[in-house]
């Protein structure tokens, strides 16, 4: 099924690929899916899934194309979507089915979806049907795949796709020698750090972090859906009341992961505060493991998470193979200090070309800062 799609083609797979990063954000525990309808070489009908619950992107499109009475009103059509198409009863019917209703005569699809309840299932049902599906090879595949990285985790592994960010100045210092790290980013970049956290399904930080900086970590000043989970590994579960987090418990939940070892009485004075706590066996270096943390969360749904530090936690996360991309904001700012932190001090390599080097690195101004970013793995 994989072809040299035609220049038409791309052209049309790109403009699904662009609609479905409109449902960024805004589709967990969905992916992200575009389509687009075309009968003579003319599109007669686009549109993006945008919300867990609501049509997929391939019924928005045929909507979109000929109204809610679609069957049998798009005989020839060739409709591109982004992921393949569902064949299964969830909270709404199969698109799978709704596209041979429809008289369609020819499908792109994107990618596989790596899901149990479709992983080629979709495909095979248009194909008994005597519909065309194609597929893409080389960088429309390989696009199409990464555009779902955090569902084809969630989905695969049972863990949720984790990007870590830092503010870094331009000699690699996250705070200088007194561990003073405000503010070493300029304001366009703290601005694109509020969209980071609206389009992610948890913020997690460490108990450091949350002492130190007193944060809310709620997304501010941006179009928001809802806002994230925040999450907090605090071993002792030594949160005060008068916390920020706790205080504005009320623009969205908080969950506390802690040492199963903590008593139950403290336990419960904290969830009187409309926080949730979970506690979780400890691993031997005397805090949860990052594993057991990314499975909890991925049992609450979480998809993706955004780790803001510190550099302890995201060390450990990142020798437990946790995270998955890093974004770092370079500031034209020197620190200086022997004694000043990095932004990962994990376990290194002994010589340089054995160093882990990332894929698919961007690189963008923002503001009087650079932003860098870059995958650990392939989709």
């Amino acid at each position: 099924m994989s072809v040299a799609l035609t220049d038409i083609d791309r052209h049309f797979l790109e403009t699904a690929l662009a609609l479905a990063e409109r449902g960024r954000g805004l589709t967990s525990p969905n992916p992200v899916v575009g389509a687009v309808v075309v009968v003579g070489g003319r599109v007669v009908g686009q549109g993006f899934h945008a919300a867990a619950g609501q049509d997929h992107a391939e019924i928005v499109a045929m909507k979109a194309a000929v109204g809610d009475e679609s069957a049998g009103r798009l005989t020839g059509a060739t409709v591109y979507v982004t992921l393949e198409p569902c064949c299964h009863h969830g909270r709404t019917p199969p698109c799978a089915d709704a596209l041979i209703a429809a008289g369609v005569s020819r499908v792109v699809v994107g990618a596989e979806d790596p899901s149990a309840w479709v992983c080629g299932k979709g495909i095979q049902r248009l194909l008994d049907a005597g519909i065309t599906v194609d597929m893409p090879e080389g960088d429309l595949a390989y696009r199409a795949k990464r555009q779902n990285d955090a569902f084809r985790k969630h989905v695969t592994a049972g863990l949720p796709f984790v990007t870590y960010k830092y503010a870094m100045t331009i000699d690699g210092r996250v705070a200088t020698e007194s561990g003073d790290s405000k503010w070493i980013s300029g304001e366009e970049s703290r601005l694109r750090v509020h969209a980071f956290r609206a389009r992610s399904d948890a913020v997690l930080v460490g108990a450091g972090t949350f002492r130190h900086d007193d944060p809310e970590l709620t997304a501010r000043d941006v179009p928001v859906h809802r806002q994230p989970l925040r999450v907090v590994v605090d071993t002792q579960l030594k949160v005060a009341r008068e916390a920020a987090l706790v205080r504005t418990v009320d623009k969205g939940p908080v969950l506390f992961v802690c040492s199963s070892e903590i008593p139950e009485a403290r336990l419960e004075e904290v969830r009187t505060w409309a926080v949730e706590v979970a506690p979780v066996p400890l691993g031997a270096d005397g805090h949860p493991e990052p594993r057991t943390v990314g499975r909890l969360l991925a049992q609450r749904g979480v998809q993706s998470v955004f780790l803001e530090g510190g550099a302890r936690l995201a060390a450990s996360w990142w020798d437990a193979g946790m995270i998955d991309r890093i974004v770092a904001f370079v500031a034209p700012v020197v620190a200086g200090g022997a004694a000043s932190p990095g932004p990962l001090p994990a376990r290194g390599y002994d010589h340089m070309d054995a160093a882990l080097r990332l894929r698919d690195v961007e690189v963008e101004k923002s503001g009087v800062d650079v932003m860098l970013s870059g995958y650990v793995g392939e989709p």
